[in-house]
């Protein structure tokens, strides 16, 4: 029994090695978008933006109203998440006031749980007062959950938004594929300035 046992442990180990190694070298693989010049970078991230609240404005028609009514409005257009036991996602955003590029993001987390695969959502932040948006701005690294909360949208079958979330400081919607998620928690996941 206890061959048995530690001979299943190290082929256990050998596969969990193998899988990290082959997603890690997927992480280190060059694209195109790779070779792009910041402005090429920054004009690429401004559209997946754009088609990222068209998206969330489809899923949620009275999300226009609240994207229209916030101080700030920042968009992580593509996060990726990639988990063999162990998670990370990671991704870039811009933040967006009056309507214009104000400031360009990442956003990194982690997990840990018995899931794995790789997944890519979107995620849109919306600071509704001054004071949250100044904050926020103001850091140098801000990790959602601990220096500040995010409601993240209750959204109805129809489209409607929980009335109690449109009134929060800082509202959140999280999308995939599919559309809108709901049940998704963004705590620990922190967002810093970018270079890009």
């Amino acid at each position: 029994m206890n061959k048995i046992s530690s001979t299943w442990r190290r082929t256990t180990v050998a596969v969990t090695l193998g899988v990290a190694s082959v997603m890690f070298a997927g992480c280190t693989t060059t694209s195109p978008s790779d070779k792009a010049t910041p402005a090429e970078k920054r004009q690429e991230l401004n559209s997946a933006a754009n088609a990222t609240l068209t998206k969330l404005y489809e899923g949620s028609p009275q999300s226009r109203q609240l994207v229209e009514r916030a101080r700030g409005v920042l968009v992580f257009p593509d996060v990726l998440s990639a988990s063999f036991i162990v998670g990370a996602e990671h991704g870039a955003g811009v933040l967006r006031v009056n309507g214009q590029d104000s400031g360009y993001y990442t956003v990194t987390g982690g997990s840990i749980g018995f899931q794995a695969g790789a997944q890519s959502k979107a995620m849109v932040l919306l600071f509704m007062t001054d004071d949250a948006l100044a904050k926020f701005r103001a850091s140098s690294g801000w990790t959602i959950g601990a220096d500040a909360t995010v409601a993240v949208a209750n959204v109805g079958a129809n489209g409607s938004i929980d009335s109690n979330t449109a009134k929060q400081p800082i509202v959140g919607f999280v999308l995939n594929n599919a559309g809108l998620m709901a049940g998704v928690s963004v705590d620990g996941n922190k967002i810093s300035p970018s270079t890009l």
